[in-house]
């Protein structure tokens, strides 16, 4: 896509690697580089020196994702993020799963890249909840309402006779 622009983000250690070296052919928006590949020793160092290292570096990295959402709440880590204009996303709470973490990550980064402005610091904290499922008649209720009818209606409309319903039944 012309003029479209290659976010360059730093991946912290609990992330795959080969899950993201394997999928990183089909990350268009975004070049994902584990922190220790960029020098191994900033695996190392505290988050607000990662953030300063990553500042100075001779590549124009946009920013850094982490699972570690303990760093929001540290202020030098947070003046630090405000200084260098970094981005910052956190995959929170998806507790030692880094499949999930990963997933939920990619679920969200090309948003990401694109609601980006370089030079201006940015958090996203990306989450995810379990939901409940939802039952056939709670959906068949939300229709009816939509529907303006009842949910006995749209079932007498819609339903399948028992010849129907049969296994091994022509349809």
């Amino acid at each position: 896509m012309p003029g479209h622009h290659r976010r360059l983000f730093a991946l912290d250690q609990n992330f795959p690697e080969p899950i993201v070296d394997a999928l990183s052919q089909y990350i268009e928006g975004a070049e994902l580089v584990p922190v220790r590949r960029i020098r191994p020793e900033l695996s190392h160092v505290f988050d607000w020196e990662l953030l300063r290292e990553l500042h100075v570096d001779q590549r124009p990295w946009d920013g850094l994702i982490t699972n570690d959402d303990k760093m929001l709440a540290l202020a030098k880590e947070m003046t630090v993020l405000s200084q260098t204009g970094l981005t910052l996303v956190v995959v929170k709470g998806q507790g030692h799963n880094p499949i999930r973490s990963t997933g939920l990550l990619l679920c969200h980064l090309e948003h990401i890249c694109h609601q980006m402005t370089p030079g201006t610091a940015k958090v996203w904290v990306l989450a995810v909840q379990q939901k409940k499922p939802e039952t056939a008649v709670d959906r068949l209720t939300m229709i009816a309402e939509k529907q303006a009818t009842t949910v006995v209606d749209l079932v007498k409309k819609n339903e399948l006779s028992p010849d129907e319903l049969r296994k091994g039944a022509k349809t």
